[in-house]
């Protein structure tokens, strides 16, 4: 039997390390299925329905009752189900998601991404760290208490987080009821880099924009017209080149920055972990947690030119560009983006006017940290790590988040997970720890039962 806050019983420790061998071959099954999300579900629709429905049998088997599935529109089935709460006790809501995304170049991979394969102390393979390890986290955490936790649990598990959610990012706020708790276990994150337990409590928001210009009916000879007739493609480049000063901060008025006052990596770990190339400078000044967490960053995340190979020697009609901005986690991303395309709008490169289009937004998340789920989760990880927690941000957004929230807003959102800074997510050799993953089962277990007594 699982300890109790008396201690007695068996350690949380020991249980969970009992456990681990079945865990390990759950998420090596749970890996085996390429469960790949696209826009548009349903396809690949099998692979999803094949994650899904495992994710349902382990779950079921660690004692949830009352599984069923949420399918809306362009969405993949979304895993719910429940624990009644005991007498008095608080409702816990576990979230995770097993979509994936693709292998990418398989040639960059040292073993097959969808075969899980245990070397140096990790399991590698695509969806490990994002977000399979994370599923299985709360299966393992369930089992910890034989199906039976001192806490009520809701469980809302999505196949579709890496697409952006689909039509369950607008469901929970107008269905309330359904996902109403007193705190979240949002299983998508981890820790900062190994054997440092992190809280995550700020997550950026986003807003998309696309610049383009025509300035021709067509493309001319730069030797006859080149220096008069206006390039279109330098016109976009010279509004580009606003967006950034002399040092490479965002120089766009209106977006909020502040300094980061929690723990963050060293520029030492960045240069590893961006794999920048040797004896380049970093981009921007200030601390680096306010460059990448709790400030401002713009991208060209694509840009429409002639190639390279096959280029003529001629003026550019017409040019295009995408823009992806990061938005402080507690600055909302619309006003953000008007900020943005105001900017755009009165840039006129050579006194020539962009056409801007403002595209998707998504508010960034900042958490309450004050109240007892934070309290029992720092003790919680204190136990598991046998060292206190860190509280870090992430630079990139759960779309879910935000919409949760919104359906519980009394909830306490924890942002925790199996992971760690070198888990190469979306990257080649993607893997995930296994003593994170063992301390991340620990730290959630415990959780149930240090909530519960609050």
């Amino acid at each position: 039997m699982p300890r109790d806050l008396a201690g007695t019983d068996r350690p949380m420790a020991q249980t969970v390390s009992d456990l681990m061998p079945a865990l390990q071959s759950d998420l090596a099954r749970l890996v085996a299925i390429p469960s790949i999300s696209s826009p548009g579900y349903p396809e690949p629709r099998q692979p999803l329905l094949d994650a899904y429905e495992l994710t349902v049998d382990l779950l079921r088997d660690a004692g949830v009752q009352n599984l069923g599935a949420l399918e809306l529109p362009d969405t993949a089935p979304v895993i719910t189900g429940e624990i009644p709460a005991p007498e008095g006790a608080p409702t816990v809501l576990l979230y995770s998601h097993y979509d994936v995304v693709p292998a990418g170049d398989e040639a960059l991979w040292s073993s097959p991404p969808f075969v899980a394969d245990e070397r140096d102390g990790a399991i590698f393979g695509r969806g490990t760290a994002d977000s399979k390890s994370n599923v299985i986290a709360h299966v393992g955490a369930l089992r910890a208490w034989e199906g039976k936790p001192p806490v009520g649990i809701k469980v809302v598990i999505e196949g579709q987080e890496e697409v952006g959610g689909g039509a369950l990012t607008t469901y929970p706020p107008a269905h309330p009821e359904a996902f109403r708790c007193d705190a979240m276990v949002i299983g998508d994150m981890g820790s900062v880099r190994p054997g440092v337990p992190t809280l995550t409590v700020a997550l950026r928001g986003m807003a998309m924009a696309t610049i383009e210009v025509t300035t021709l009916a067509g493309a001319k000879h730069s030797g006859q017209f080149g220096g008069a007739a206006p390039d279109a493609l330098i016109v976009v480049l010279q509004a580009l080149a606003t967006l950034h000063d002399a040092n490479g901060d965002v120089a766009v008025d209106g977006l909020r920055r502040e300094a980061w006052a929690g723990e963050s990596y060293s520029e030492d770990e960045f240069r590893e972990l961006a794999e920048v190339r040797a004896g380049l400078p970093l981009q921007g000044t200030g601390d680096l947690g306010s460059r990448v967490w709790s400030g401002p960053a713009i991208t060209v995340t694509g840009i429409d030119v002639p190639p390279v190979d096959g280029a003529l020697n001629a003026v550019s009609p017409y040019a295009r560009a995408k823009i992806n901005l990061r938005v402080h986690p507690e600055q909302d991303a619309a006003e953000a983006q008007a900020a943005l395309v105001r900017h755009l709008e009165a840039v006129r490169p050579f006194g020539i006017a962009l056409e801007v289009q403002a595209g998707e937004t998504g508010n960034g998340f900042a958490a309450r940290t004050s109240g007892p789920a934070y309290e029992a989760a720092r003790a919680a990880m204190q136990a598991a790590w046998g060292s206190a927690p860190v509280s870090a941000a992430g630079g990139g957004s759960i779309p879910l988040v935000n919409a949760l929230q919104a359906a519980a807003s009394e909830a306490e959102v924890l942002l925790v997970g199996t992971t760690d800074g070198y888990a190469n997510i979306h990257a080649p050799d993607e893997r995930v720890l296994l003593d994170e993953l063992e301390k991340a089962i620990v730290a959630e277990a415990e959780f149930f039962g240090r909530f519960a007594a609050r």
